[in-house]
């Protein structure tokens, strides 16, 4: 059985404070776009879990992906989870604020449950997801959603971007989201803010004005090359334009196509959807 995960943008970011669990309460707006991973998994013999991976490779141990903790967290419940083989081919960049990872997590439980008919309900699934990461329940619903407390408090929008072209670059930086988090406590928010869900429901082109992402003050400080996209897509016209997550991928929303020729000479990771 094979699935493409995707990842998201968000729309808006907000850090409120840090919880006792060390965690911190966010809200956000996840929006899906088409950008793919590939994970196929197939029956094999013996015990347990073959896993290979193609495409950008993912730093770290191969222990620690989270496909293979997808696994190995459902074998726990499932004791009779058969051997397979899992294959990953990694297209989305990672560490890039676009949740790649955590979208194969969330695929990789909705594609056991599925192959293996452990007919486990959506919100059991997101339960699950929980345990991998804090981005990964929203992968489980995979439509745009209104998230507050770690990300996991999700409720459905009908938002359409269809209608638009969104440009996605990403300059291969990669920001460190615990370094963002500890940079973002020295210059906390305290001005009152429309709630998300009440900015997006305006027009694209009001967005400019009301939504913003609080890592971009830290992280655009240290690299000045992550503004620069975001001037830039501005400057090409777009309606809306931010970094997501912690970075460093940048994305713009353009009426129409724009030309991304100046990112892919840079040899960019570039892609409009």
């Amino acid at each position: 059985m094979l699935v493409f995960p995707d990842c998201k943008i968000n729309l808006g970011l907000r850090i409120l404070n840090k919880r006792e669990d060390g965690f911190h309460n966010l809200e956000t707006v996840f929006y899906p776009i088409g950008i793919n991973d590939a994970l196929e998994v197939i029956l094999a013999p013996g015990a347990g879990l073959q896993f290979s991976q193609t495409g950008l490779m993912v730093d770290g141990n191969e222990a620690d992906n989270i496909c293979i903790k997808a696994y190995h967290l459902l074998k726990k419940d499932f004791p009779h989870l058969p051997a397979i083989k899992m294959h990953l081919h990694k297209a989305i960049p990672m560490g890039a604020g676009l949740g790649g990872g955590s979208a194969d997590g969330a695929f990789a439980l909705q594609l056991l449950n599925t192959a293996f008919e452990l007919h486990l309900s959506q919100q059991q699934l997101i339960e699950y997801a929980l345990q991998l990461g804090s981005d990964c329940p929203f992968f489980i619903i995979n439509q745009p959603c209104y998230a507050t407390g770690r990300g996991e408090n999700l409720e459905t929008l009908q938002l359409d971007l269809s209608s638009y072209k969104i440009a996605v670059i990403n300059p291969g930086i990669h920001v460190n989201t615990a370094w963002a988090f500890k940079q973002l406590q020295k210059t906390t928010k305290t001005e009152s803010r429309n709630s998300l869900k009440e900015v997006i429901s305006g027009p694209v082109s009001t967005w400019k004005k009301f939504l913003s992402n609080d890592f971009e003050t830290v992280v655009f400080a240290a690299h000045p090359e992550i503004k620069f996209i975001k001037d830039k897509l501005y400057e090409m016209d777009a309606l809306y334009a931010s970094m997501s997550g912690s970075g460093s991928t940048v994305f713009g929303i353009f009426a129409t196509a724009p030309s991304l020729t100046e990112f892919e000479k840079k040899g960019w990771f570039t892609r409009l959807v």
